[in-house]
């Protein structure tokens, strides 16, 4: 089916597709799809932002405070956190997108679909560096590969580098948005979408949209996969006065795979199929149109679940990472108790110091305890 260039202009109703379904303006009117996104799509949002900015944001406190981080996993981890934390903080403007159409202008418009893109992206190019990392890791304790090409690439002297390929990498296929992305009328409301050129046509649409799958799905997924079945297979491989940490790690690698899985593959199945179909026009019917374009909605809302999943995953099972937080919060209680000192008065102090003196047995133990 022929498309003109005006009637990519008709839909964007899922914020990450950047083109339409909506090829039939006068034949499908798809005012109930959107009434459903200007009410879904803020709730799930406003969701995701808020419990993702709990964790994220207390991750990045923990290893700013840091400041030096030891581990190549640690310097991952810190990245992941500030990516996730710059895509919730798109939610917003996408939410208000979803419920009154686009008020902000071009530019914030181009600014935040790239950001979007960059950041979403780099979270999944992250997590396949944590666990080659963990691989790695591994393989070290073992003894194996100390001179394999991967082992100095994945050192404390190329960390940032590599975090910068990672980060230039997503910035790389968020540029389409950056440049393409237009405000215009439709549907009786702006909207923010990425407008191709003609020059491009569907095809050079479809792949962008597989090489995102294919950088932010499939390689992640891959590595993921060989990596932690061979941490696995170490695993299995403990003395049996060890089952019990074995078993728990294990778990803890199927939970990181199975969650990566659910959450991302129905979002990239159909960014493949609507790929497909803008080449091929495999729709052409208007009901199957709507339940594509509201899959489209549920399955990106649940892919940036992943942004509030990731500090528990990753972060907090980590024992590295509980020992900075324990480290934070007995320095913060530390300043907190010299503080209140500060303010009291010597008499109170003096109150106190025999207090103490008359109950330092049970002082002692309450301070055990604590």
């Amino acid at each position: 089916m022929d498309v003109s260039e005006e009637d990519d202009y008709y839909y964007h109703d899922n914020i990450s597709f950047n083109f339409s379904y909506d090829d039939y303006p006068a034949l499908c009117e798809k005012g109930d799809i959107r009434s459903f996104a200007a009410l879904f799509l803020p709730v799930i949002y406003t969701v995701c932002l808020l419990a993702g900015l709990a964790g994220n944001a207390l991750v990045v406190a923990v290893y700013t405070y840091h400041k030096r981080l030891k581990t190549m996993t640690d310097a991952f981890l810190s990245h992941l956190a500030v990516a996730d934390l710059l895509l919730l903080f798109t939610l917003p403007f996408w939410a208000a997108d979803a419920a009154r159409g686009w008020e902000l202008g071009e530019v914030v418009c181009k600014i935040v679909s790239a950001c979007y893109s960059v950041n979403f992206t780099c979270c999944m190019l992250l997590l396949a560096c944590i666990s080659l990392d963990r691989y790695l890791a591994l393989a070290r304790v073992q003894g194996k590969g100390q001179s394999g090409q991967l082992q100095r690439v994945f050192s404390r002297r190329h960390c940032w580098t590599v975090c910068l390929v990672v980060w230039a990498t997503a910035f790389l296929l968020g540029l389409p948005d950056l440049i393409l992305s237009e405000v215009r009328w439709a549907s009786n409301r702006n909207i923010c979408l990425a407008i191709y050129p003609p020059s491009m046509g569907r095809g050079g649409k479809a792949a962008l949209e597989v090489a995102e799958v294919l950088l932010g799905f499939l390689l992640p997924l891959l590595v993921m996969v060989i990596c932690y079945c061979s941490v696995g297979r170490a695993l299995k491989g403990l003395p049996i006065e060890s089952q019990g940490r074995k078993w728990k790690a294990l778990r803890v690698l199927l939970i990181v795979v199975g969650v990566f899985v659910v959450t991302q593959l129905p979002y990239n199945v159909l960014k493949v199929y609507r790929a497909m179909d803008s080449v091929y026009s495999l729709v052409t019917h208007c009901g199957t149109s709507k339940v594509l374009d509201q899959a489209a909605q549920v399955t990106e809302s649940l892919a940036l679940t992943h942004c509030c999943l990731n500090p528990i995953l990753y972060a907090f099972v980590g024992s590295s990472f509980k020992q900075h937080m324990m480290k934070v919060a007995k320095k913060f209680g530390e300043k907190r108790m010299k503080r209140s000192r500060r303010r009291e008065t010597p008499a109170e102090l003096l109150g106190m110091e025999m207090s103490c003196n008359s109950h330092s047995a049970s002082q002692e133990t309450n301070t055990f305890s604590v």
